[in-house]
Formats: structure tokens, sequence, C-alpha cells
């Protein structure tokens, strides 16, 4: 998850006065902003357990970035998670260590290493996510599926405003 502290989004600090951060709808904002966040964590931390007892719950963003997007470098991903390059080294030897990446020579750059999620990796890490998709399933049942796209497009949406 990236977060800069730089308020992303569309200029929000461009068209609100000092006070305006106090209107209803960023104080509404602000707080459930802060239930999700907290809950994240704590599945974060669950989600991790779920693929390997002994893996850190900051590893898991790792493995599902690996699963989403193939092959990384190890900067590539120390960028992309926030964390420096001796951290991402440190946790790419525990997963690895855990049978659930590997690394492999870059083809475009023979210099360069790879990081993969191993066959069990890919296993270990697809079953969670699917048993998190399931949970979400349930928990939304009673609402309506644009209300869920809607919902997955203005996080999107949110995401991204983040990364600026």
């Amino acid at each position: 998850m990236h977060e800069d502290g730089n308020g992303g989004g569309r200029g929000v600090g461009s068209h609100l006065s000092g006070s305006g951060v106090n209107q209803p709808e960023f104080l509404a904002l602000e707080r459930e902003m802060t239930v999700l966040l907290r809950r994240a964590r704590a599945n974060q931390g669950e989600m991790a357990r779920e693929v390997h007892p002994d893996l850190e719950s900051s590893a898991y963003g790792l493995l599902v970035r690996l699963g989403e997007c193939g092959g990384q470098r190890a900067t590539d991903l120390a960028a992309f998670i926030g964390v420096g390059k001796a951290t991402m080294s440190r946790q790419l030897r525990a997963l690895e260590e855990l049978g659930l990446v590997a690394r492999e020579p870059d083809p475009a750059d023979g210099r360069a290493w790879l990081v993969t999620l191993t066959p069990e990796g890919q296993e270990r890490v697809g079953r969670v996510r699917e048993a998190r998709r399931a949970r979400y399933a349930r928990r939304l049942a009673g609402w309506d599926p644009r209300e869920v796209s809607e919902l997955a497009r203005l996080l999107h949406e949110l995401n991204h405003g983040m990364e600026k």
C-alpha cells in the first residue's frame, strides 16, 4: 500500500481552506479509512499465516504482487512496497527459505535477477486469495453487483490518487 503523506488525489489541498478538512465528508472519510486500514492490517496478518505459519505479514504483499505481475526485480519490488533495499533483501531471503519465491536471471539483463513465485508459492497464495474473495462475496452478498463494481472503481481511483 502506498501512502506518501502528500495528500494525493486531485489537488485536494489546492481548493480547500485550512478549515475545509473539517467538513463532514472529510471527517467521515478519515474515520472510515482508519477502520478500513486497521482491518486490512489485521487481515493481512491472518492471510500471511494462512500462506505459511512463519510468513511475516509485511511479506504477504510481495507475494500478491509477484502473483499478479510475475517476475520482478528486487529494486522494483522495494519501490512498489516502499521499503529500502536492505529490508527487501531480508524479506526475499526469508521467502526463499520458506520455498515461496526463487530468483532467476533476468533475460533482459544477465547481470540482474528476477524474483518469482515458486509453484508452491503460487498454489498457497492463490488458495488464500481465493478464500479472501469468497469472504468478500459472502459479506457483500446483499449488495447489488453494480455497487460492488462501483466500490472497486472508487477504491482503484483512491489508490491511484495516493500514488501521485
